[in-house]
């Protein structure tokens, strides 16, 4: 292997992760070589803007802030478009590209991202559920709009809610479908999700809860899902938005220690000496947040490590802003497992609930409609959650 000190710095993704990351470590260090590996376009845009493009007729050409070319001058770096890697051999330092010649790294940063998970729906018309978890994808979906005016929705979590809102713009009628008693069942405590499902119910959202989907089958008109209940709903299109898994594959095939993600310390370094994890698909003490707010953080610390000074990542508390104009909410969930009880308010125009320990401390929030404006006040008392 060439003397590490010459070699570059390679993140693997260039998604928000990875080119938050190649930004920050180039305001500290403009010398040595960078490079980003990219499976797509490598165009830099805002993943999370997708979810509520529709109403803001926006498509691939001003989503994309900046072209592979322009992020490769800007920082400066090498940007590898539409390349594939093939595997990762992290006792030679060298990540194997296909139809490129091998790459050499001092240090490597995953930035994979995720996975939509897919429900496995019997059917004809299975393959052909959409999902949005880039922008082709999205392109995919927004072209396939023309004309419709049901779309069915897998899924009532975060993205669920916010293409089901952002579809009315467009003056389709969605239709959302999942086995929980209401929406965004995992961070919210059931009155605030009754207070949801209201607001958005009366803007034309569609819920089927208490339900899944087992098969989808075409038809002259689009598509017929049959739930667990043996009802059916008819769409134009379904979209699956279930959730996400880390991308970890690669990182299991190179021998990196993975569990619900890739597992990374504080200093978001995995069990392979010189490559980091960083985004959705890095599990860092334990946590997963697939949040704008925690990448920011990650980039921040790991690019003052790679530039020689160690530093440990810390999250402040995070509130996260659900995309659903219909019903304005703010969640600062509790920490996974934490012992608490949700105490809640609220009239016809604001709902506020926190959980609080037995000690009264507060561990996390849920603010909507008028009430999101205590985000900043609330989230200053919550304790960090790596301090």
């Amino acid at each position: 292997m060439a003397d590490a000190s010459s070699l570059p710095v390679v993140i693997v993704g260039s998604g928000l992760a990875g080119y938050t990351i190649a930004r920050e470590f180039r305001k500290r260090d403009k010398l040595t070589p960078l490079v980003v590996v990219s499976r797509d376009h490598a165009g830099f845009y805002s993943k999370p803007m997708l979810s509520n493009a529709l109403s803001g007729r926006k498509d691939a050409s001003t989503l994309v802030m900046k072209s592979a070319t322009q992020m490769a001058d800007e920082l400066p770096a090498t940007v590898l478009a539409h390349t594939e890697v093939r595997r990762i051999d992290t006792f030679a330092r060298v990540v194997h590209l296909a139809n490129r010649e091998p790459l050499a790294y001092r240090d490597l940063v995953l930035a994979l991202g995720a996975d939509a998970i897919r429900l496995p729906l019997e059917g004809d018309g299975a393959a052909d559920v959409l999902s949005v978890n880039d922008l082709d994808d999205y392109v995919r979906f927004a072209d396939r709009l023309d004309g419709v005016s049901r779309v069915a929705i897998l899924g009532a979590g975060l993205i669920g809610c916010e293409f089901a809102n952002d579809l009315l713009a467009r003056s389709i009628t969605p239709t959302v479908i999942d086995p929980a008693a209401g929406p965004l069942s995992r961070l919210l405590p059931v009155a605030a999700g009754e207070w949801m499902r209201a607001r958005l119910e009366a803007a034309g959202v569609r819920f089927r809860f208490g339900l899944a989907a087992i098969s989808a089958l075409r038809n002259a008109d689009g598509y017929s899902l049959d739930l667990t209940d043996g009802s059916r709903v008819e769409a134009d299109l379904v979209l699956s938005a279930i959730g996400l898994r880390p991308r970890s594959g690669l990182a299991r095939e190179a021998g990196l220690v993975v569990q619900r993600g890739i597992v990374a310390d504080r200093h978001l370094a995995t069990s392979a000496a010189h490559v980091y994890a960083v985004g959705d698909c890095a599990e860092v003490e334990g946590h997963t947040l697939p949040y704008v707010m925690p990448i920011m953080q990650q980039a921040r610390a790991l690019a003052a490590t790679l530039s020689g000074t160690p530093t440990a990542v810390s999250y402040a508390a995070m509130p996260v802003l659900v995309k659903t104009p219909a019903c304005p909410t703010i969640v600062c969930p509790p920490p996974l497992g934490a012992a608490g009880d949700w105490s809640l308010r609220s009239d016809a125009d604001a709902l506020e609930a926190r959980f609080c320990d037995a000690d009264g401390t507060l561990l996390g929030f849920v603010l909507m409609g008028s009430a999101t404006a205590q985000r900043q006040a609330l989230a200053a008392q919550v304790p960090a959650l790596l301090a």
